[in-house]
């Protein structure tokens, strides 16, 4: 009886400290500072344009379609601020390759979309930080602007 009593102490210990690891913080955060990164100016395409929200843009000559990206990146050893910024990077390349590869030339309309939420911004971005990953979903039209 004593070993069972333990057992099911040891079983509910467990099972809360499951439930604190499980977490799964949804913040905004800005754009800017993403896009402003080192690895942002190197890595996204100058000649594929972004343009999130309502953001004002040129003419769409052709619209090739609304496309989704749900990236998530290991947390381990970064805040919530770095692995989130390097996650939104990871999402617009995966944008604007699609763009290439629909013969666009822009990405416009983007908004998060984390777990099917949709959160439209001209200024911030949505991403998802657990305990062990951090994630950043979007969508988006791929256009040929004029």
């Amino acid at each position: 009886m004593k070993n069972i009593l333990n057992t099911a102490a040891l079983i509910s210990i467990l099972l809360a400290s499951s439930q604190v690891m499980a977490r799964d913080d949804q913040k905004m955060h800005p754009l800017e500072d993403a896009l402003n990164t080192a690895a942002a100016k190197e890595k996204l395409d100058p000649q594929i344009k972004l343009f999130f929200g309502n953001q004002p843009h040129p003419a769409v000559e052709k619209t090739l379609g609304e496309w989704k990206t749900n990236k998530k990146t290991n947390g381990f050893n970064k805040s919530d601020k770095e692995a989130c910024e390097w996650t939104l990077l990871s999402a617009l390349l995966e944008l604007q390759e699609r763009a290439s590869k629909e013969g666009g030339n822009a990405i416009i309309n983007i908004k998060s979309n984390y777990k099917n939420k949709e959160a439209s911004s001209e200024t911030e971005y949505m991403c998802g930080s657990g305990a062990l990953m951090s994630g950043v979903a979007l969508k988006g039209d791929v256009v040929k602007l004029k």
